[in-house]
Parts: C-alpha cells; sequence; structure tokens
C-alpha cells in the first residue's frame, strides 16, 4: 500500500542519519564558536521573543511575498515569534549535542515541506535574523559572536535544507500547490466541519501515513496574498485514491492575543461544494505506520477537536492492534464521529474498546451502547489501567491530542502510571512544539 522509498524514508530512526548530517555541515564551526554560541544562551533566553519578533517584522515588511508563507494570524497572537526563539535557544543550547533536537528537526522540515520552503528562502532568513541579534543586543552583539552565529546558522540550514530535499523527492510527481475541489461539505459536530477534497486533475492521490496532515492554502476576502494552515487528514487512507478528508474547527477568538481563526472561520463560512482550494502533499513527523507493530495496543486519546488525526489511526490500525478509544468533548453537540467510531468499534468488538466523557450535558447520542460513558473530564488515573490503558505492555503506544496543557498533563499522567514518555506521542495543532 505505501511504497518501499517512502516507508523507508518516512518510519526509519532520523537519529543517526541526523547525527551524520550534522556533524559534516558543524566541520565548518571551530569549537571557540561553538562555546560563544552556547555562551548566548543566557541572553537569548532573556531577549528571544524581542529578537524573533523584530527579525519578522523586518524581514516581512522588506520581503511581502514571504507573507504568503507565513501566518498573519500566528504573528498577531505571538505563537510564532516565540515559537522560533525556543528553536533558536535550544540551538544555542545544545548545539554541542545535536541529536537532542532531533525531534524538533523533524517537525519542523515536515512544516516546511509542506509550504514549499526552498533553499533560497533560508538565506534571506539568515540574514535577518542575524540582523535582528545586531538590533536588539547592540553593542553586545561583537564582532565574534556575529561570526559564530553566521557559522552556526549556515551548518544548521543547511540541515533543513537537506532534509528537506529528500521530503520533496518522496513527493514524486506531486510539486507544488495542487488544485483541490471541496466534492462534500459535512458538519461533524456544532463547531467542526468535514471537507471531502477531490483532485481537480483526477490523477490517483498517493497514500499517507495515519496521523499526518495537509497544508490547504487560500487568500482571504481582503489580502492580497495566501495564507495556508494544517489540516490533518481525518479519514483512513483510500485505496481508490479518489479523495482526502480534512476536518476543520471554527475557531472563534477569546481575546486580543488570541483572534478568531482566519482560514478556519473561512472554510466554515464562505466555501461550499464545488469551490476550489489548494492543497500540499501529506507530510508530518507523528503518525503509526500500518505496516509495524501489528498486535501492539494503541491507545488513543483526544479531546474536541483533536479526534482529527485519530480517527485516520483508529481506521487504519482496526483489526490489526488491540485499541482503546479515549475522546472528550465540552459537550454532546462538540463532540464529533460519533457514528464513525461506532462503526469501528462495531466491526471489531474483540479489539477495540471506546470511552467517551462529556464534560457538561453528558447525554452522548451515538455513543451509546457501545462507548463507556464518563460525565467529566477525562482522568486517565480513575480508568482500568490494564483494560483501558495497556500500562503494564512495555510496547503499549500512546497517542494524544488537544490543547497543549491538556496534553501535558495527560503525559504525566501516564509516565506517573509507568509509561515510558517516549511511547507517548502528542500532536499540537499550533505552531511550534509541545513545551513540556
Amino acid at each position: 500500500m505505501f511504497s518501499a522509498t517512502r516507508r523507508a524514508l518516512t518510519t526509519r530512526a532520523i537519529a543517526p542519519v541526523f547525527t551524520r548530517t550534522i556533524a559534516r555541515n558543524m566541520a565548518t564551526v571551530t569549537p571557540a564558536q561553538i562555546e560563544i554560541v552556547k555562551a548566548t544562551a543566557p541572553v537569548l533566553k532573556e531577549h528571544g521573543t524581542t529578537i524573533t519578533t523584530v527579525f519578522y517584522q523586518n524581514m516581512l515588511n522588506n520581503n511581502p511575498e514571504l507573507k504568503n508563507i507565513f501566518s498573519i494570524t500566528s504573528q498577531a497572537n505571538g505563537r510564532q515569534p516565540r515559537a522560533l526563539a525556543n528553536a533558536v535557544l535550544g540551538y544555542a543550547t545544545y548545539i554541542d549535542n545535536l541529536p537532542v533536537l532531533t525531534h524538533a528537526v523533524e517537525r519542523i522540515a515536515h512544516k516546511h515541506a509542506s509550504l514549499f520552503v526552498t533553499p533560497e528562502q533560508y538565506d534571506i532568513v539568515g540574514k535577518y535574523l542575524l540582523g535582528a541579534i545586531g538590533q536588539v543586543l547592540g553593542p553586545a552583539a561583537t564582532p565574534e559572536i556575529v561570526e559564530a552565529w553566521t557559522n552556526a546558522y549556515a551548518a544548521l540550514a543547511e540541515v533543513f535544507i537537506k532534509r528537506e530535499g529528500q521530503l520533496y523527492a518522496d513527493n514524486g510527481a506531486w510539486q507544488g500547490w495542487r488544485k483541490f475541489k471541496i466534492a462534500k461539505k459535512v458538519t461533524e459536530a456544532e463547531n467542526i466541519i468535514s471537507l471531502y477534497l477531490a483532485p481537480e486533475d483526477g490523477a490517483k492521490l498517493p497514500d499517507f501515513l495515519p496521523g499526518q496532515y495537509v497544508s490547504l492554502q487560500v487568500k482571504p476576502p481582503g489580502l492580497d496574498f495566501f495564507q495556508s494552515r494544517q489540516y490533518s487528514m481525518s479519514a483512513a487512507p483510500r485505496k481508490d485514491g479518489d479523495y482526502y478528508r480534512v476536518s476543520v474547527k471554527r475557531e472563534e477568538g477569546t481575546a486580543a492575543n488570541l483572534p478568531p481563526g482566519m482560514v478556519s472561520n473561512m472554510l466554515h463560512d464562505a466555501t461550499q461544494e464545488g469551490d476550489v482550494v489548494e492543497l500540499s502533499h501529506p507530510q508530518g513527523e507523528v503518525f503509526f505506520n500500518p505496516a509495524e507493530k501489528a498486535g501492539v495496543p494503541l491507545v488513543l486519546v483526544s479531546a474536541g477537536v483533536g479526534a482529527t488525526p485519530l480517527m485516520s489511526i483508529l481506521e487504519t490500525h482496526a483489526g490489526k492492534r488491540p485499541i482503546s478509544w479515549i475522546q472528550a468533548a465540552l459537550n454532546e453537540r462538540r463532540l464529533p464521529f460519533g457514528d464513525e467510531v461506532k462503526a469501528v468499534v462495531e466491526g471489531h468488538p474483540e479489539s477495540i474498546k471506546a470511552s467517551v466523557f462529556v464534560e457538561h450535558d453528558a447525554h452522548v447520542g451515538p455513543y451509546k451502547g457501545f462507548a463507556t460513558e464518563y460525565e467529566g473530564r477525562i482522568v486517565l488515573e480513575n480508568m482500568d489501567k490494564e483494560k483501558d490503558l495497556f500500562v503494564s505492555n512495555p510496547e503499549a503506544e500512546y497517542a494524544l491530542c488537544g490543547p497543549e496543557e491538556w496534553m501535558v498533563a495527560m503525559k504525566r499522567g501516564l509516565v506517573g502510571m509507568g509509561v515510558s514518555g517516549d511511547r507517548v506521542k502528542m500532536e499540537l495543532f499550533e505552531t511550534g512544539d509541545v513545551q513540556e
């Protein structure tokens, strides 16, 4: 089902490859420069977000075409500058132990590949990032510091360029944005819709690994540039390769620093069946390969729209692995995929168990009769540690998807019950990575 080349490049352990690549590129950075970069970590911790905010302002003002790549929502709420500041700080901290950053590099590389970042754009980023360091730090940015960071940035940029080059090669003939028609638009919950997206060219779509996402690009009203957002596949790969399905939550916005979702709300309110959007090739470093770990238990824990990538995982692995599906929502009206989960569970009653938590108004509709029902928030410690969580199985795997703080709390609970943290995967629907 999955090509041998794609399976090898997406599922192999990347750490050895990363280590060899970075070792070659770091040869241009002297030991003295490595020590200089490490010594700047405290300064970056204090001034990092200021530096990255200045960086984005200067770069986007002078290169407006890059607005097609960067989310202006993540700029407005500060998430993008904070994420970059954390990445730069991580690099400065671990420049002499870079394999620690393997996951972060892989996550960023997949995101960049989904947006078709080019090698030339790394030169632009380097110019304005180093300029922002000098602008914010002033005389403290000595020539020695600037030279050390120039070499260190060039080495890391080459790592990203090479990894993203591999991902582009994996994409085969699909290079660049591809037009898709909204074949069907379905309401899944009060605040969630699903879009069934069929390629305009009619060519068969490539498979993806369950848990992965696509970037969807549109031009919002009032803007003269595109905006892209990442949406997880919410159904298993189809043998016919005739459409992808993504599911989108309406983002109302709750405060000045959390504006409404520009693209998501446009997809809810301003699109209809027959409209055309553009997609990138599927990417994403959080996945569960159906060619691996047959028979190993899998626990899927979601909150709200976090069920989206887990639906693809559930459908793909049904009948291949014991699965515990644990789903939470604020109320029944915001509980998506009930009928679909029911069909999967009833098709594999011997190997799949479902539990549903509803915080308010717990009348769970289609879940009645096949799922264990709870009122309130998920408390993993109150669930059956073996039947629901498989905590005694040293190979069991766990996928969490929901708000960042919630995922961190869920992982902490699992680790507290004896689950090793490296078996818990978390998918964050935000710019950056989970901060544990």
